[in-house]
């Protein structure tokens, strides 16, 4: 006969409250948020940059260009009876590129992606020994090309008494700063712009590079200054043609190279900066971390009560 042997479970058979959530580790992870939202408001309402200032960083020259341009296009000894002629070659990629005629500056333009570049320039009456040289971004020039001699053989009303070096004679010539650097979209660009030889009244157009332009009379030969506004960044080429009471003409192309707008940050009475991107993030972050504390604190308050009445009932018996 077998014999029945009884087991006890191990259970008492009371019902022993229990917390279903690790409170603690909860509790560790709210305070660290808190403390790291408190540290990033801190430094957003810290005193910062004056109204309306920008960040300033430093450059580390480097070494100029080593690759010398070169002048492909005129040859030398060509001969020419009109003006403005395309001086065309090739340059290193990333830098400007200056020409000059006998030493004074005739134009400037990018080199291009394929290490090319190619503008028009006024020439001297007579004999004149071209150059091109290359710029870097913090100005520093590079080797100077080959130097082709081409002639320039003028026609009335360009010609005249051939003193192509005297500037109060008959030829008429403009010139201004090689290249205009530094600008934001939105400031106004200066140009200084001088007027050589010919005979006033002058009237004076330049053409912006963005389909604007605008005409200046002058009745007389002394520099004047003109003033335009970008509005988006951006190199651009700046076309200038002078015209003379007598018909003569003149031309002349140099780059404008327009920066990125910078980041300007607002400020309050006390010099508090705090721009409004860190402000509207603020805005968000604070509350919805306070309805989350207080969510966790609920659930703990209320198991906290289920707790205590469970303890009050006394324990439970199953049948």
């Amino acid at each position: 006969m077998a014999h029945l042997k009884l087991i006890h479970h191990r259970h008492s058979g009371r019902l022993r409250p229990h917390e279903h959530t690790s409170y603690l580790p909860l509790a560790v992870l709210l305070a660290a948020v808190g403390f790291m939202l408190t540290v990033y408001t801190s430094y957003a309402a810290s005193p910062g940059p004056e109204s309306s200032s920008i960040g300033l960083t430093g450059v580390v020259e480097g070494k100029p260009p080593t690759a010398a341009p070169t002048i492909d296009k005129p040859k030398s000894g060509q001969r020419f009876s009109t003006t403005p002629v395309s001086v065309s070659g090739s340059c290193p990629k990333d830098t400007l590129v200056e020409v000059f005629k006998n030493n004074i500056f005739a134009g400037s333009v990018p080199c291009q992606d394929d290490g090319s570049y190619s503008l028009d320039i006024d020439l001297l009456i007579g004999k004149n020994v071209l150059v091109a040289r290359v710029y870097d971004d913090l100005n520093q020039a590079g080797p100077d090309s080959n130097k082709p001699t081409v002639f320039y053989d003028a026609l009335a009303p360009q010609s005249g008494p051939l003193t192509s070096l005297d500037f109060g004679g008959a030829q008429l010539l403009l010139n201004t700063d090689a290249v205009f650097r530094g600008v934001f979209p939105n400031q106004e660009l200066s140009m200084p712009i001088d007027i050589l030889g010919g005979t006033p009244p002058y009237a004076v157009n330049i053409q912006w590079g963005d389909s604007s332009n605008k005409v200046v009379p002058r009745k007389n030969n002394l520099g004047f200054t003109v003033g335009h506004v970008y509005s988006n960044p951006g190199t651009y080429q700046v076309s200038i043609q002078g015209s003379d009471a007598n018909g003569r003409v003149a031309f002349l192309t140099v780059a404008a190279i327009v920066n990125g707008q910078p980041t300007v940050t607002t400020s309050d009475k006390d010099g508090a900066a705090v721009s409004n991107s860190v402000l509207t993030r603020l805005l968000t972050l604070w509350p919805l971390y306070t309805s989350v504390v207080a969510i966790a604190v609920s659930f703990w308050l209320g198991e906290r009560r289920e707790k205590r009445l469970l303890l009050r009932a006394g324990p439970v018996y199953h049948s």
